[in-house]
């Protein structure tokens, strides 16, 4: 691989009580490695090697951080037209379309709806229009996700984190074997 291409490759940053925080680049992790912020985590055996004049540095695919940080103070965003198109990835709940996006709530406000997260939804206005003052089952309009409020961002990437990374079975993850035979 070329040296380039090695220091964008991606490694995953766990705090210093072992929640994975986020992905970042190989060289981001030297300098923490180097600086002493962060020690190797040797969860699999991926690894590259980086080679500079004075030193060669084994930078592992996981590291985890040895000093404690203030965690930044982070809100749930206000129910807003930019977030939930945001939170709806620009999407109508009720057919797909990205065209003429609306905000719908399905529960109606004249209903005793509240503008809340999980009552607010991405409409095109077609669907909105069609929807009126019904909610999606009297209109029989199922939504396509359960409206939701966004959640703290590192709470997000853990929970991707521990979906998707695969585990050796020694460190508590499963074999290919294993996992198709406990989703029965």
């Amino acid at each position: 691989m070329i040296a380039s291409q090695v220091l964008e490759q991606s490694v995953v940053v766990f705090s210093k009580n072992y929640l994975p925080i986020s992905k970042i680049n190989v060289r981001r992790a030297i300098q923490l490695l180097i600086t002493g912020k962060a020690e190797a985590l040797d969860l699999t055996q991926e690894s590259w090697l980086v080679r500079s004049p004075s030193m060669v540095l084994v930078v592992p695919a996981y590291i985890r951080l040895t000093v404690t940080s203030v965690e930044r103070i982070w809100k749930v965003p206000p129910v807003n037209r930019r977030e939930v198109l945001r939170r709806d990835n620009y999407t109508c709940q009720y057919c797909g379309s990205h065209k003429h996006l609306t905000l719908d709530h399905v529960i109606p406000v004249s209903r005793g709806g509240l503008h809340t997260w999980d009552n607010v939804v991405t409409a095109c206005e077609r669907c909105n229009q069609r929807k009126s003052d019904r909610t999606p089952i009297e209109a029989s309009m199922p939504l396509h996700t359960k409206p939701k409020a966004p959640m703290h961002p590192t709470v997000a990437f853990a929970e991707q984190f521990w979906r998707s990374e695969p585990f050796p079975p020694e460190i508590g993850g499963t074999s290919k074997h294993n996992a198709e035979t406990n989703i029965s």
